[in-house]
């Protein structure tokens, strides 16, 4: 090839070349504009994704999440000013509820996630890993589960991890070493077992370590000493052993340790013999420690908190602790300090340069010798002072009442003697004063009711004589109340108790108080026990203590008390405990103390009750009850071997009546006579206001009512008076004018086949139930309105919870029902329904038990209502729908009813037993039978069979969930108590699914 060819070929080259640039350089902007459009568009379906799992704790949670507004304005949502691509996602505090989509990987620039504080359930998706450019990840505070994702050692960026107080499993994932930016790693308060990966100790950048609360075990390694930034170690509450490594000595920047560990060991002085500069914060409480404060604490001067409550801790409280000038919290209880002589508290002298101190507890050591005045000295900053449980003796100094700061006094049997002093007094801000196991002596002084804060006051076990004083009722606040064996006399003052509204523990046993018991007891609503055992009271038990409804335990033994059992003690629907032994008590055991499904524990011995020993609830088990010592009881279950009860003879009837009788009997009929003639012409006259009362259907004792009152009652069947509709009709609220309590007024539409039948068949069923947890009926009315129209309607009782159905399905707040009350209507529910096919005159068949007929008073007291399907099965001829007992019309809602109703089988009891379960399967899924999950034969029973016991948390409704984290979260001293919940929450559905199994074949 020639020279001219070859250079005309890169001539042709370098054409191309040029051409190319240029074209390039006219479609990139255009290219890159296209792909953030699709970016943006990626980024808007994943928000939405996320916004399908999710949903809000209350109306509006994520309503600026729509069409109406660019995502970029969304709530929580943050995109970056250049690309317009989401770069944070903050959606802190919302209480939502549901579950992360993993389309959050889909956002791909995301540099910060918080979704904490909320109650999301199931797993950290994986897909978190695909966010290379995120650096903050917070979750801390929902229900999440499922293990740590090792992809996050993907997200390289990452300076922030929280994921603390969840219900995370498996072991910390050592791939977290390799986050070389990682800053803050808190993974506190889950279920993480295994050891700590010594992969840590390559955090170079790490300032916090927070592993408090989970189940970790092993040794802290020595690796972690290479963490040389590290500011903050939480390693409190696992299941660590061994000693601290030497390594962690090399850790100079450390500002707070937290080693509160059961099984740790070795010297006090090996670990903080050689101090850390910085250090503000030292706890080591509850371990396996021993030795005694080492001298170089005295060079922490930055020091606030120093807390070793270890039990092994010994010798002298040292006094170089008052070159601890920041000291804010000083905590030595539980030790062995001191040796029961004159010194042991010289140390409180010095203590007195601390002048930030707030908190000092020297509670349960060996500390004796008298209380020095120098204790007037400590800081008035200081409010909580701790000194029980020593050896204290002598008199409280006066100058006590320099510390006018203090809320909270402690000084249980440090065995001080003599009279309480009256410069206590000046303590006006005391909120606590607890001095009881102690020799005080006198009366009760009457500057306690200065302490207008307080509210816990415990003077138990010292030799107090002579009256409560009247001027305790200036303690509005007083919740714990504790005076039990003093020698108080007298009797209790009438106007004491009634200022205590929010007492809930009062304890006044081994006194020798007299009298009655005040009736201002029926005032405290918020009191859950109450002793009075072993005094000398007397009188009739005042009947409003059945108003304190959220009584518990009630001890009233060894008493003069007289006269019966108040009736309103039925309404003690939380009593677990009553003990009425030892006293006077007559007339026969009530029958209403059936009524109360916690009552466990029952002591009537040693009275004079007398008739026939009721059999059901606490009467039904021979532990359960006591009844020895009263002499004409009979009856009961076999296991008590009491006599039978005999009935007495009905006495014979006289041979012949009384010239007198026969005189009133015949003016007796004439009258009546005349009356019906009377009203029977009336009711020719009035048209318009013709009422006609069923009393073969609802009785002579129901008041009557017309149609006029009714529409008058209502607002002309107001619509705003509209509370619910029905397959039959309509309900709504209204007052009568003969009484003053709202009525529910219930409506037929006789236009609906069926719905006259319906009528009938309520009153009929109506007629013959009477039971507390049933809906009380006030009358019916069968009339014509003002067009001439059959008119039919039902008055009830207003029950204003509302119906039960409102209470498991709305997603609001006020409207929550936490697992005890769930049980409490489940057991109200049992009984109305065991009321129906047992204890009236023929057996009652309900046939459309719903959450929507279960109606809730203001006590959350369950009713069951609506018996339109109603039936009677009677071998006589009084029968309610008889025709419909072999109709292949089918009985009830789908979904409540067993399957053979739809295909026109005979109406049971059976069929009632098939409902309660299912009722009782939605009340603890917060899933209806009709849910659309539920299709190709997968039915709420199956759903909840197959989840029995292992997987019931994952079928629970997610409000149960909450109530199980949060009484984990209150409850970390009780490790069992969640465990104790599922097993009754497992009973709970063992329940409904045991009720809803299908009969064979």
């Amino acid at each position: 090839m020639d020279k001219s060819c070859l250079g005309n070929i890169c001539i042709l080259e370098i054409i191309l070349l040029v051409g190319f640039v240029v074209i390039l350089s006219l479609l990139v902007p255009g290219s890159l504009k296209f792909a953030s459009a699709l970016g943006n568009e990626n980024d808007k379906i994943a928000l939405l994704f996320i916004k399908d799992r999710l949903v809000g704790a209350y109306p509006g949670a994520l309503d600026s999440w729509n069409a109406s507004l660019h995502f970029c304005e969304w709530q929580g949502v943050t995109c970056g000013r250049r690309h317009q691509r989401v770069t944070a996602l903050d959606l802190d505090g919302l209480k939502l509820r549901g579950f992360l989509s993993p389309s959050i990987g889909n956002l791909t620039f995301l540099k910060r996630v918080n979704l904490s504080n909320n109650r999301l359930q199931g797993y950290i998706p994986k897909e978190v890993g695909y966010l290379r450019r995120l650096r903050v990840f917070e979750l801390f505070r929902n229900n999440l589960h499922g293990r740590i994702l090792v992809e996050l050692a993907n997200c390289s960026n990452l300076s922030t991890i929280r994921l603390s107080r969840n219900n995370l499993i498996g072991e910390v994932p050592f791939q977290l070493g390799d986050l070389p930016k990682l800053i803050i790693l808190s993974l506190g308060v889950n279920n993480l077992i295994g050891g700590i990966p010594s992969s840590l100790g390559n955090l170079s950048s790490l300032w916090v370590l927070s592993l408090p609360y989970n189940h970790l075990e092993g040794n802290i390694p020595d690796a972690l000493g290479g963490a040389f930034n590290l500011r903050n170690l939480f390693l409190a509450v696992n299941s660590l052993t061994g000693s601290l490594p030497l390594s962690i000595h090399n850790l100079s920047f450390l500002e707070m340790i937290d080693l509160g560990l059961k099984n740790f060991s070795g010297s006090l002085a090996n670990i903080i013999g050689i101090p850390f500069p910085n250090l503000r914060h030292f706890n080591i409480g509850q371990n396996q420690l021993i030795g005694s404060i080492p001298k170089s604490i005295s060079n922490m001067s930055n020091l606030e908190l120093f807390h070793i409550n270890v039990k092994g801790i010994s010798g002298s409280v040292p006094k170089y602790l008052g070159n601890l000038k920041n000291l804010e919290w000083f905590n030595i209880g539980d030790n062995y300090f001191g040796n029961g002589k004159a010194r042991d508290l010289d140390f409180l002298s010095c203590l007195s340069n601390c002048s930030l101190l707030q908190f000092l507890n020297l509670q349960s050591n060996r500390l004796g010798g008298l209380l020095p005045p120098s204790i007037g000295n400590l800081s008035i900053q200081l409010s909580i002072l701790h000194m029980g449980w020593n050896s204290i003796s002598g008199n409280i100094p006066d100058e006590i009442g320099n510390l006018v700061g203090l809320n909270l006094l402690d000084m249980r049997r440090t065995v001080p003697t003599g009279t309480l002093q009256t410069s206590i007094g000046k303590l006006q801000n005391l909120e606590r004063l607890l001095i009881g196991w102690n020799n005080f002596f006198g009366e009760i002084p009457s500057f306690i009711g200065n302490f207008s804060r307080l509210f816990d006051l415990q003077f138990y076990n010292n030799n107090f004589e002579g009256r409560i004083p009247l001027a305790l009722r200036n303690c509005k606040n007083m919740q714990n109340l504790d005076i039990v064996e003093n020698k108080l006399s007298a009797s209790i003052p009438d106007q004491l108790f009634g200022a205590f509204t929010n007492l809930i523990v009062v304890n006044m046993s081994y006194n020798s108080l007299t009298g009655p018991l005040p009736s201002e007891f029926g005032n405290l609503k918020n009191l859950v026990k109450l002793y009075v055992y072993e005094n000398k009271l007397s009188g009739e038990i005042s009947k409003t203590l059945g108003e304190c409804s959220k009584l518990a335990v009630l001890d009233m033994a060894g008493n003069f008390f007289q006269g019966s059992i108040p009736l309103s003690f039925g309404s003690l629907r939380a009593l677990e405990l009553l003990n009425l032994s030892h006293n006077n008590l007559s007339c026969t055991i009530r029958h209403e103390l059936e009524k109360l499904p916690f009552l466990n524990c029952l002591n009537l011995s040693f009275n004079h009750f007398e008739g026939e020993v009721p059999k059901r609830a606490v009467f039904n088990k021979s532990n359960g009850f006591s009844i020895v010592g009263n002499k004409n009881l009979c009856g009961g279950i076999p296991e008590i071997k009491l006599p039978k009860c005999i009935n007495p003879k009905p006495r014979k009837k006289q041979n012949a009546l009384s010239t007198k009788a026969i005189i009133f009997l015949i003016l007796g009929i004439l009258i009546a006579s005349i009356l019906v003639v009377l009203l029977f012409i009336c009711c020719c006259r009035k048209r318009s206001g013709k009422k006609f009362i069923p009393a073969a259907l609802l009785g002579d004792s129901y008041l009557l009512v017309s149609y006029k009152e009714l529409l008058q009652a209502t607002g002309g069947f107001s619509s705003s008076n509209l509370i619910g509709v029905g397959s039959f009709g309509s309900v709504y609220k209204g007052v009568l004018h003969r009484q003053e309590k709202p009525v529910a007024v219930k409506v037929l539409n006789l236009q609906n086949s069926g719905a006259a039948k319906s009528f009938t068949v309520e009153c009929k069923a109506l007629r013959k139930v009477r039971h507390w947890n049933l809906l009380k009926i006030i009358t019916s009315c069968s009339s014509i309105d003002y067009q001439g129209n059959d008119f039919k309607a039902l008055v009830f009782e207003f029950i204003p919870n509302g119906g039960l159905d409102s209470w498991l399905h709305e997603q609001h707040e006020s409207r929550y029902l936490n697992f005890v009350q769930r049980l409490d209507i489940a057991i109200d529910v049992a009984n109305a329904i065991d009321n129906l096919h047992h204890n009236c005159e023929a057996v009652i068949v309900h046939c459309d038990l719903k959450p929507s007929n279960v109606l809730l008073d203001d006590g959350m007291v369950a009713h069951v209502t609506d018996f339109g399907l109603a039936k009677l099965l009677s071998s006589d001829t009084d029968t309610m729908g008889n025709d419909q007992a072999s109709s292949s019309v089918m009985k009830g809602t789908i979904g409540y009813v067993p399957s053979e109703y739809g295909m026109g089988g005979a109406v049971s009891p059976e069929g009632d037993i098939y409902s309660y379960g299912i009722l009782l399967l939605e009340m603890i899924t917060g899933r209806r039978p009709t849910d659309g999950m539920f299709h190709g034969g997968l039915n709420l029973h199956n759903f909840c069979n197959m989840a029995l016991p292992e997987r019931l948390k994952e079928i629970l409704d997610s409000r149960l969930l909450e109530q199980i984290c949060e009484n984990n979260e209150r409850s970390r001293s009780l490790p069992n108590m969640e465990a104790k919940m599922l097993e009754s929450l497992v009973s709970f559905a063992k329940e409904g699914v045991a009720c809803s199994a299908e009969a064979p074949g």
